[in-house]
């Protein structure tokens, strides 16, 4: 029964971002097809952003009409959202249609919104539902949010989206010659499976994650109304202590005894000055990861190659549930530390964005040294920003319930103002170039 339990709660997490992960990994493949072209992330950015009417929608309820908000219901509406609209994915996310003399990606973005929907409330209401159950498989849920962006990366490297190769071909110099001319021609390769196989297999990792919850929902016991509140004394404990996980409570809500609570963990009194610098870092992290960077992802990584671009998109997502994997293990949270692991990451975002702002003729382009760094840029990008981020919200986490709250407020704040200041930047300023792979001609 306790495997059973960890299973379903390690599936039940992994739909809390596993659509909104396989959009990013499936959009060397998407770009080449939609008209929005290499502006498509910019786009994403801003639309994710706008679904977080989601979770102000449910912190208000909680806030107005505390009690009121049925958690379950709540929970079974937006997986059955999130299953419907990947299943339209596969079918309508081609579809365009003309909007202000131009055409658009309309059904792609409208059903994006809905996944980002789903994804975003998901933050506010699959941990609450969680917190029923023993700390030890809290630490399980999170394994399992961890490969909502493992999953669909691994998926995404094993289709091959994406590669592109030059090719000669020739057209005719003229109407009124007969002499034909010859030119570089950008051939996408066929993927090892297509678009809509690869939106069919997130129809289905949601569907587990459905499945999960129905079956959890089943084996908690709604009549222990004492549970929950026991249970979240015992998650910050048992998350960074899984060895003293039986001090909380079995499946079946039968408390054990306890001979005391441990004494307060180390580091969660800190000075206005270093929760500040916790904040600014929250912020910062949060903007660079899910507004700046993204945005221009494209610009920075396809001139060097669709490989380039396919690989560093894969593995960046899976970079970031391993670094959060590191981050439950080796826990540093000298504030020193993680501020030198910001400015490290930093410099790499730096790097991407510098590569982006030269496109279409980005250095060390047609190279392989070229080709590695701006893939090793990306993925040590992701990787040291996710941990500093899971370390600041550890932090926070032990100082208070209200400092964990706000750590969330900022971070949404930061991936706002992030993707809010790029979308100007890329689509009505044009101040990134894009080119075609094959025909841009660059100074050597």
């Amino acid at each position: 029964m306790v495997l059973l339990v960890h299973a379903l709660a390690c599936a039940f997490g992994m739909g809390s971002w596993v659509a909104v992960n396989g959009l990013w990994v499936e959009l060397p493949l998407i770009v080449n097809a939609l008209p929005e072209g290499w502006e498509l992330p910019s786009y994403l950015t801003v639309i994710i952003q706008l679904a977080n009417v989601g979770p102000l929608f449910i912190t208000v309820m909680h806030k107005l009409r505390p009690g009121r908000l049925n958690e379950q219901a709540a929970i079974y509406t937006i997986l059955s959202i999130g299953v419907l609209s990947c299943l339209l994915l596969a079918f309508f996310w081609d579809e365009t249609s003309v909007v202000a003399g131009a055409s658009h990606s309309t059904a792609f973005f409208i059903i994006t919104f809905f996944l980002s929907l789903v994804d975003c409330t998901s933050s506010v209401t699959f941990l609450p539902f969680m917190m029923q159950f023993p700390a030890k498989y809290i630490t399980t849920y999170y394994i399992g949010e961890g490969l909502s962006g493992f999953i669909p990366g691994i998926a995404a490297l094993a289709q091959g989206v994406g590669m592109a190769k030059c090719v000669n071909s020739s057209q005719a110099a003229g109407n009124h010659t007969s002499g034909n001319g010859w030119f570089l021609q950008t051939q996408y390769l066929p993927p090892n499976f297509s678009t809509e196989v690869f939106f069919f297999f997130l129809t289905a990792m949601m569907g587990i994650s459905l499945s999960a919850f129905v079956a959890l929902n089943r084996l908690r016991r709604p009549s222990d109304e004492n549970l929950a509140a026991e249970l979240v004394e015992s998650v910050c404990s048992g998350l960074d202590n899984p060895a003293e996980d039986t001090d909380g409570e079995d499946l079946d809500g039968q408390k054990k005894e306890q001979s005391h609570i441990g004494p307060p963990l180390e580091g969660s009194n800190h000075s206005v000055y270093q929760l500040t610098f916790i904040y600014f870092l929250v912020v910062w992290v949060s903007g660079a990861t899910n507004g700046v960077l993204p945005a221009v992802q494209t610009y920075s990584c396809i001139p060097y190659g669709h490989l380039a671009y396919h690989l560093s998109a894969g593995l960046s997502s899976v970079a970031n549930p391993v670094a959060c994997t590191i981050a439950m293990f080796f826990q540093n949270r000298s504030l020193t530390f993680l501020g030198v692991l910001t400015l490290l990451g930093t410099v790499f975002g730096s790097y991407n964005m510098a590569m982006a702002a030269m496109s279409p003729c980005p250095l060390l382009q047609g190279s392989v040294v070229g080709e590695v760094l701006i893939l090793l840029s990306w993925v040590f990008f992701t990787g040291t920003l996710s941990y500093v981020q899971v370390m600041v919200g550890i932090i926070l986490r032990d100082h208070s319930h209200s400092a964990l709250v706000w750590c969330g407020a900022a971070s949404q704040m930061g991936s706002l103002v992030g993707s809010l200041v790029m979308f100007p930047l890329v689509n009505i300023l044009k101040l990134f170039k894009s080119g075609d792979f094959c025909n841009t001609k660059c100074p050597i």
